[in-house]
């Protein structure tokens, strides 16, 4: 986007290979912990939950021996952690009230049982359950869309056969991009909470290329599912 459009942001200074290789090496604490965490998963020795704990403590400690951690960078570090967690959790106070008026119209479990009796192919099962999220994540937040509407549908999903990790991941990635898309756009509202300076107009122009990368990826996700099921297929139980 900066190529086509020079008014989208700086391109900046071209770095060097040895200034690039410096950069990976400066980086290296996010690789220990994600090989930490994903690697754990992976061989079946802690469970996801316990992988959030493990991660939680492995880069507590990285930035404790790194020197970047001090008592005074401990203390700001949990204040600007509260004070976060209170804005989005207000934002989710809103986004709740909200939802129960959506939940007593049954408006969602009505549209989910149509997936039952619509006759349509796996395939278009799926199209059609990524239009429906894609409508739901602009008036609803990501906990609510699942709850209302992942127990209704999965029992359709296992009977045309498709495989429920596919349908988790592809439902996973719908919400995700519901949470980009106005006019709630829960993430948009979350980082206007933290980059108060920028106007919400911007946030969703910009964040609208990524939504834009997004779909492609749910459609290629969709057009070879395997690519879902590779790692699964090979994780230690």
């Amino acid at each position: 986007m900066v190529r086509i459009n020079p008014q989208a942001g700086p391109a900046g200074e071209r770095a060097t290979a040895g200034e690039r290789w410096q950069a990976l090496r400066d980086i290296w604490p996010v690789a220990v912990v994600f090989l930490l965490v994903m690697g754990g998963i992976y061989t079946g020795f802690f469970t996801p939950s316990e992988a959030a704990g493990v991660g939680t403590v492995g880069t507590f400690l990285i930035a404790v021996t790194r020197g970047s951690m001090r008592l005074r960078g401990f203390f700001d570090v949990l204040l600007e952690t509260a004070l976060t967690t209170g804005m989005i959790f207000l934002i989710l106070l809103g986004a709740a009230v909200f939802n129960a008026f959506l939940g007593f119209s049954e408006l969602t479990q009505y549209a989910a049982r149509l997936f039952g009796t619509s006759g349509m192919p796996p395939l278009g099962v799926l199209l059609a359950m990524v239009v429906l999220f894609v409508l739901l994540g602009m008036v609803m937040d990501s906990l609510s869309m699942i709850l209302l509407t992942v127990p209704i549908i999965l029992p359709t999903i296992k009977q045309l056969g498709i495989h429920p990790i596919v349908f988790g991941i592809l439902v996973i990635r719908m919400v995700e991009i519901g949470l980009m898309t106005p006019p709630v756009g829960l993430n948009v509202y979350v980082l206007k909470g933290v980059a108060p300076n920028v106007s919400m107009g911007d946030i969703f122009r910009g964040c609208g290329w990524f939504v834009f990368v997004d779909i492609i990826n749910v459609a290629i996700l969709l057009a070879f599912p395997l690519i879902i099921l590779l790692i699964p297929m090979t994780m230690i139980k």
